[in-house]
C-alpha cells in the first residue's frame, strides 16, 4: 500500500465526515443556491471543461476502446447543457432532509414520528461518464450528505474539470468546499481503500459502471452498497400486443442507447403472436444497425439471423446486439425473466390489462413497466431530477437512487413525562 495514498484518502474521509456535519444542518435555500451556481458555473466555463473531455476522448481512442464507452465518456455543449439543467432540475426536488414520513400516538400519549435523515458521506465510484460527477455530487449535496467520487482513469480530465465548478459554487454559497471532493489519483489502490470506508468515514458506496467495477465493490465492500450488477433487461410482447406500437417501442428500447444500463437486451415474442410481425420486426432492427440472434423457433420464421446459444439469455450486451425468444404466453415470459434477470428493468407490451397486472406483480425487478421502453429506467424519466444509480438489491433504495433515497430516517419521541412500566 502506497502510504501517501493512504494518508490522502484518510485525510479526504475525514474532511468529508466534519463536512456532512455542517451539511446536515444546511437550509435548503443554501444548498439550492450551491447547485444554482454550480449549474452557471459549468455553463460559463465549458469550454474548459470539452477541452478536457477533448483530452480524455484522444487518449481512449488511442488505447482503442469500444464505440459504447466512447459515446458514454463524449461531452459536447448539448450534453453540458443537459448537465447543467440536471443540477437546476434538482433545485426543483423536494428538500427531502426533516421531511416527516409518518406519525402516530400511542395509547399512553407519547407521540412518535418518522422524519428523513442524511446518510452522512457517500462515496461513488464511476467509470467513464463525467456527467456522473455532477448529478452524484448534486443529489448527495440537496439530500444533506457528503460525497467522496472516484472517477475511472479514462474520464479524469473530464471529471476533475467539471468537479473544479461544483467546488467553486460550493464556495460562493458558504458552504464546505470538503462537501465534494473528487480522488486525485488514478491509482487503483484508492478504490480498495474507500471500499475499506476510509477508517469508517463513508456510510454507503455507490458503484456506478461495468460488470467488472460492480462486482468488485459487491465482493470486497466492507459497508453497505447500493447498485446493480448486470442490466439484462427483457422485453415481452403478448399476442393481445398493438404490434407497431410494439415495434417502435422495441427500435426505441434496443437502439436509442444501445449501452446504457436499460437497453433491452432479450425479447419475448408470445408463440400466438401474428406470425407476419416478428420477420418485420426483425428486418427493422437489422436496418437499423441491430444483430439479432435468435432461438430454435425463432430460426423457423426467419432465415436472416444468428442463431442463439444459452450464453446469450444471461448476457448483458451493452451493444446493438438483441436475443429473441418465442416463448408459450405470459408463465413462460415470466419464467424465462425469473431464471435470467438481474433485476433491473422488465416491460411488458399488451393491451389486456389482466396480463399486464400478472406481469407487473410477478416480474421482481426493481422496474417493471407496460407499453414503454425499458430506456425510461432512468432517475431524470421518473421526476426525480438526475439519479445516482440504479439499485437492484432489496434495500430502502430500490430502482434509480435519487434525493429520497439517498436519506435514512429517525424517530422523533414526544412525551409528557410517561414512565414505562
Amino acid at each position: 500500500m502506497n502510504e501517501d495514498i493512504r494518508l490522502q484518502l484518510i485525510k479526504i474521509g475525514n474532511d468529508a465526515k466534519k463536512a456532512s456535519n455542517s451539511l446536515s444542518m444546511a437550509s435548503e435555500d443554501k444548498k439550492n443556491q450551491a447547485l444554482m451556481n454550480m449549474a452557471e458555473l459549468i455553463e460559463s466555463n465549458q469550454d474548459e471543461i470539452l477541452k478536457a473531455n477533448n483530452t480524455d476522448m484522444r487518449k481512449a481512442e488511442e488505447k482503442g476502446i469500444s464505440d459504447s464507452f466512447l459515446d458514454r465518456l463524449y461531452l459536447d455543449k448539448d450534453r453540458i447543457s443537459s448537465i447543467s439543467n440536471g443540477l437546476r432540475s434538482i433545485i426543483e426536488l423536494n428538500d427531502p432532509v426533516g421531511e416527516e414520513i409518518g406519525r402516530w400516538q400511542r395509547p399512553n400519549g407519547l407521540d412518535i414520528s418518522r422524519v428523513r435523515t442524511p446518510l452522512g458521506v457517500i462515496g461513488v465510484i464511476y467509470e467513464s461518464r463525467p456527467n456522473v460527477t455532477a448529478d452524484a455530487g448534486a443529489l448527495c449535496l440537496k439530500a444533506g450528505n457528503a460525497v467522496i467520487l472516484r472517477g475511472g482513469s479514462e474520464s479524469f480530465h473530464s471529471s476533475n474539470a467539471i468537479h473544479k465548478f461544483l467546488v467553486q459554487g460550493l464556495e460562493a454559497s458558504n458552504l464546505p468546499k470538503h462537501s465534494i471532493q473528487i480522488i486525485p489519483t488514478t491509482d487503483r489502490e484508492a478504490v480498495g481503500l474507500l471500499l475499506g470506508g476510509l477508517n469508517g468515514s463513508i456510510d454507503v458506496i455507490v458503484p456506478r459502471g461495468g460488470k467488472s467495477l460492480v462486482e468488485r465493490v459487491q465482493n470486497e465492500a466492507k459497508i453497505p452498497v447500493f447498485g446493480h450488477l448486470e442490466g439484462i433487461c427483457h422485453l415481452y410482447v403478448d399476442k393481445s400486443a398493438d404490434l407497431k406500437k410494439a415495434k417502435d417501442i422495441i427500435i426505441n428500447a434496443k437502439m436509442r442507447r444501445p449501452g446504457i444500463c436499460g437497453a433491452a437486451e432479450t425479447l419475448l415474442i408470445d408463440k400466438n403472436s401474428d406470425e407476419s410481425f416478428l420477420p418485420l420486426l426483425i428486418n427493422s432492427l437489422k436496418d437499423s444497425g441491430c444483430e439479432v440472434r435468435g432461438c430454435e423457433e425463432t430460426l423457423k420464421l426467419t432465415d436472416n439471423i444468428i442463431s442463439a446459444n444459452d450464453e446469450d439469455w444471461s448476457t448483458e450486451y451493452l451493444e446493438a446486439i438483441i436475443s429473441v425468444k418465442i416463448v408459450d404466453g405470459v408463465e413462460e415470459a415470466i419464467s424465462h425473466i425469473g431464471e435470467y434477470s438481474t433485476n433491473h428493468t422488465d416491460s411488458i407490451i399488451t393491451e389486456d390489462n389482466d396480463i399486464a397486472e400478472k406481469f407487473m406483480r410477478e416480474v421482481d425487478s426493481a422496474i417493471v413497466m407496460h407499453n414503454t421502453s425499458t430506456q425510461f429506467a432512468d432517475g431524470g424519466e421518473f421526476g426525480m431530477g438526475a439519479e445516482i444509480g440504479i439499485a437492484t438489491g432489496r434495500f430502502h433504495a430500490r430502482g434509480p437512487v435519487g434525493v429520497e433515497q439517498l436519506t435514512s430516517f429517525k424517530y422523533i419521541v414526544r412525551g409528557s413525562g410517561q414512565i414505562r412500566p
